[in-house]
């Protein structure tokens, strides 16, 4: 789905009354982080397979969790030097290779449409005492929604290809049955890096990361790594991602040193073992549309990130393996971060 803009506003505000209690001088108070990501098939000129995602992020400022957030996930995270908690809504879409059909073909691609709200907490701690350039982050993403035509698919796709003059894709009324969705994601993500001294202060690192997801959604485990170069903010650990992808890092802080710009390159890739997929392997509880999926799929993905004072814009290009048997090449899509620290 081609240049689709979403123009939708997400407040989540803070929640004193649920907060820990402590006094108020020993909550840091650095800022919170609004963050847009959209994802879509559009570098690749197409509109197949994962189509189209967005995601509007809020992430608080460090220490300052709701009771029920930090109680419910302390057993799956235990408690880190630095703790943060986000809140998430979003949408994917999924569409077969030709949209003009109106009887899609049963091995192709299955329409079908996701939206979500999530709850997450993010704790960030030195990986070695004291260290400021190895650390380690670990985060639990739950995830509640529906697939079916309440996640409004059709509807969205439609509105923007008639606002853009693309072809209204026909094969809507063969998409997945409404189903209740919900997906817990857990990961873990370290950082090793070391400033190049002899290069402007420069800093080179790598990030190996480990996912489990468990859900109706998506059931699946994957590990990978990300290489970066550049002058990256601090609590930055890559951009952020639309689930099944790695989340990365919704919040950045300021510079090391104090500059007002930062930036870096990164380049990195990830191997999942599928279990489930229901936009592949179709609805839980009742018949529809499926194909046959691979169990295995690999990511390859690349990009730069800019941040100047309280902004950030990022841009990774994604190349997806095959997810499916017969699938028509791999998946091509970019995505672009937007965010603003406050």
């Amino acid at each position: 789905m081609r240049k689709i803009l979403y123009a939708l506003l997400l407040a989540v505000p803070a929640a004193p009354a649920f907060a820990d209690e402590k006094p108020k001088e020993e909550v840091d108070k650095d800022e919170s982080v609004l963050s847009f990501t959209l994802e879509n098939d559009l570098p690749a000129n197409t509109d197949q397979y994962y189509t189209n995602g967005f995601r509007f992020t809020w992430t608080s400022e460090v220490n300052n969790v709701p009771y029920v957030v930090r109680s419910g996930s302390e057993p799956l995270l235990g408690t880190g030097e630095k703790t943060r908690w986000q809140a998430t809504f979003g949408q994917n879409l999924y569409t077969p290779q030709d949209i003009k059909l109106e009887n899609p073909p049963a091995d192709d691609q299955p329409y079908a449409a996701w939206l979500y709200g999530s709850v997450g907490v993010i704790t960030d701690e030195p990986y070695e005492q004291d260290s400021r350039f190895s650390r380690v982050q670990t985060s639990a993403l739950l995830s509640l929604g529906v697939v079916g035509p309440l996640a409004l698919g059709e509807e969205v796709q439609d509105f923007v290809h008639d606002q853009i003059g693309s072809p209204d894709p026909q094969g809507w009324d063969h998409q997945l049955n409404n189903e209740p969705a919900v997906l817990l994601m857990l990961q873990r993500r370290w950082v090793f890096g070391a400033p190049l001294a002899s290069y402007g202060g420069l800093r080179v690192d790598a990030a190996p990361h480990t996912t489990v997801a468990l859900g109706n959604v998506f059931t699946h485990g994957a590990a990978g790594i990300t290489f970066r170069l550049g002058d990256p903010p601090e609590g930055d650990y890559g951009p952020p991602r639309i689930q099944p992808a790695s989340p990365g890092s919704d919040f950045f802080g300021e510079v090391v040193g104090g500059d007002r710009l930062g930036w870096y390159v990164f380049a990195g890739a990830e191997g999942r073992a599928v279990a489930r997929n229901i936009f592949l392997d179709g609805n839980t509880f009742e018949d529809s549309p499926s194909v046959d999926k691979n169990i295995f799929v690999g990511e390859l993905s690349a990009g730069a990130v800019l941040t100047y004072d309280d902004f950030r814009i990022a841009y990774t290009h994604v190349i997806r393996s095959p997810e499916f048997e017969g699938q028509n090449g791999p998946s091509v899509f970019g995505g672009i971060t937007v965010g603003w620290r406050f």
